[in-house]
């Protein structure tokens, strides 16, 4: 009971700005301080090619950083999430957005922090309409579908610049068939270079989780660039970052002066906010505190506002840097704040260090970064549990590589709508037989050595009765009482299963009893819950299935229907 007070008492804590900061345990600073530096070290350079991914400046990656950071730590709710550029959401925007720009460098970076502004405002609204309940119709199957495209079509982008060749195409398949015509001329140096940070990379997560890996790489391949004389050997490289700290205002384009630009902020608000939350949840679940989902809404708002200002593109909190920022020891998110000033030491004063930093090493963090995205077990688990919700992870898949990331996006939130539904308007319609040796029924199809009862037609819908499912289950019962032999002259509906009946289920089971009573059968109704009494009753199938009561069982109905002399005196109280 103390530790839910006490997850309570955290989680309405932090609905204030800087929350978090009155439950603060100063023992926890070092701890903060050294996560914090930890992440910096771990920002750097996958902010660098994230930025890459999404066609702006490397040094805007950064930005995203530390500005993200201390805007979600003024309202976040997770102790240990991180806030910056994530891989889905770089590509959703390099790839929506150059066309927007048609080919102008400046313009595409302010229509890009014009969307970061968008996602900000559009989470401040969905927060006032308390919309945070919309994503639980995103299911996890489609997820996995979606991650998985998103990973392929971000891989693809990168291999250009891993393999030392010039790439082009504006969708999957035609960069795929650009790198096959390309295949000849593929640089050895710069896939020398790409396996070794590869390897590297892939060691390090492999034996070192949690540490600066990609950093250490990084100030590698930058002074094997330097030493070794590689850009002579066509490895490109960064070139200049501008130093400094980023200027704030406003982006100077307006949403009406760019064409799609909010249907773009609400795809990256809906992909944001599933990847910040699921993270967040993950990290609170294991540390044993609460999340509030609809204040991460206001977090997320509060991180994309203040990297908006700061002219960057739209942040998340992604797994891979949370997990980073956890392993490392972060107790609050203080460890943000300290992330944020590490980062602007380094703008101001390192930026030159990072002339020499190969693009494909780059290309290799991104690589390494979303090989996470594509689960092939859980792909195959998929498809030992159900090959329809593989059929459906797939479809999500296909989407993406064939529509591009923002469609795939609005794909995946209309395909989990559209498979909830698949399964509400066709609920399992369970034919019941009597478990041997007791008065207890359970489904036939599961069970077939279930007794069957002579004349009789018990069965049970999983699931509400509402508009959009009631013809299937009309179609089910009747389907199955006229294949019964000898015919069926009493049908039981157990509505213990069915939390909730509407006006068009009480209809429906009206017609029913009237299908029925056409064909010398009658029907009963058992353990109905108590505001679907209230309805039937109303709609008056009392006069034509008989008494609705909260007493009688499915046993009793079936006795009560062969000896009706036997239940003379029984309790007759409906409540």
């Amino acid at each position: 009971m103390a530790v839910t007070a006490r997850t309570q008492s955290d989680a309405s804590s932090t609905a204030r700005p800087l929350g978090w900061l009155a439950a603060y345990d100063a023992r926890w600073l070092g701890a903060d301080c050294l996560a914090g530096i930890t992440l910096a070290a771990y920002a750097v350079p996958v902010a660098l090619a994230y930025a890459t991914l999404a066609g702006v400046d490397p040094v805007v990656g950064v930005y995203g950083y530390l500005l993200g950071g201390l805007g979600y730590a003024l309202l976040g709710s997770s102790r240990h999430l991180a806030i910056g550029p994530t891989s889905a959401i770089s590509l959703l925007i390099g790839a929506t957005i150059a066309p927007m720009a048609a080919g102008d460098p400046m313009r595409l970076a302010q229509i890009a922090s014009l969307t970061a502004l968008m996602v900000a405002l559009l989470a401040a609204a969905a927060w006032v309409l308390r919309l945070s309940t919309l994503t639980s119709f995103i299911s996890d199957t489609i997820l996995v579908g979606f991650k998985a495209g998103a990973g392929i079509s971000i891989a693809v982008t990168q291999l250009p610049k891993a393999l030392g060749v010039p790439g082009g195409g504006d969708n999957f398949f035609e960069r795929v068939g650009t790198l096959v015509r390309q295949a000849g001329e593929v640089n050895p140096v710069v896939l020398a270079v790409t396996v070794a940070a590869l390897a590297l990379l892939l060691f390090g997560d492999r034996w070192l989780p949690g540490r600066p890996v990609a950093l250490a790489v990084v100030a590698l391949s930058i002074v094997a660039t330097s030493v070794l004389g590689l850009q002579a050997h066509g490895v490109t490289t960064v070139g200049a970052i501008p130093a400094g700290l980023p200027r704030l205002g406003l982006p100077a384009l307006r949403p009406r002066d760019v064409d799609g630009v909010i249907p773009l902020a609400a795809a990256c608000l809906l992909l944001a906010y599933i990847e910040s939350v699921s993270a967040a949840r993950a990290l609170a679940r294991k540390h044993g505190y609460e999340v509030d989902v609809r204040q991460e809404l206001l977090a997320l708002g509060s991180a994309n506002l203040a990297v908006a200002l700061g002219h960057g593109y739209p942040v998340a909190g992604g797994l891979s840097q949370s997990a980073v920022n956890e392993k490392a020891g972060a107790r609050s998110p203080l460890s943000l704040m300290v992330a944020s000033a590490v980062l602007a030491v380094a703008l101001l004063f390192l930026t030159g260090l990072l002339r020499n930093l190969p693009n494909a090493v780059l290309a290799a963090i991104v690589l390494v970064a979303v090989m996470g995205l594509i689960d092939v077990r859980e792909m195959a688990r998929l498809w030992r549990l159900s090959r329809l919700e593989f059929q459906v992870a797939m479809t999500a898949l296909v989407g993406v590589l064939l529509l591009g990331i923002l469609k795939g996006v609005l794909l995946a939130a209309i395909g989990s709508i559209l498979l909830l539904l698949r399964r509400v308007s066709a609920p399992h319609v369970a034919a019941l037989g009597r478990i041997p040796g007791t008065s207890r029924f359970s489904d036939l199809a599961r069970h077939p050595d279930n007794e069957r009862l002579p004349e009789v037609f018990p069965f049970r819908v999983e699931a509400s009765l509402v508009y959009f499912n009631v013809d299937h289950v009309l179609r089910e019962v009747i389907a199955a009482v006229d294949a019964q032999r000898p015919a069926v002259r009493l049908v039981v509906c157990d509505l213990s299963t069915s939390p909730y009946v509407d006006v068009a289920g009480a209809r429906m089971l009206a017609r029913l009893s009237a299908e029925l009573d056409a064909r010398g059968a009658a029907l009963r109704l058992v353990e109905v819950r108590a505001t679907t009494r209230d309805l039937l009753r109303a709609e008056g199938l009392e006069a034509k299935a008989g008494q609705i009561s909260r007493r009688t069982s499915l046993v009793e109905a079936i006795q009560n229907f062969r000896d009706p002399q036997g239940v003379e005196g029984a309790d007759t109280n409906t409540g």
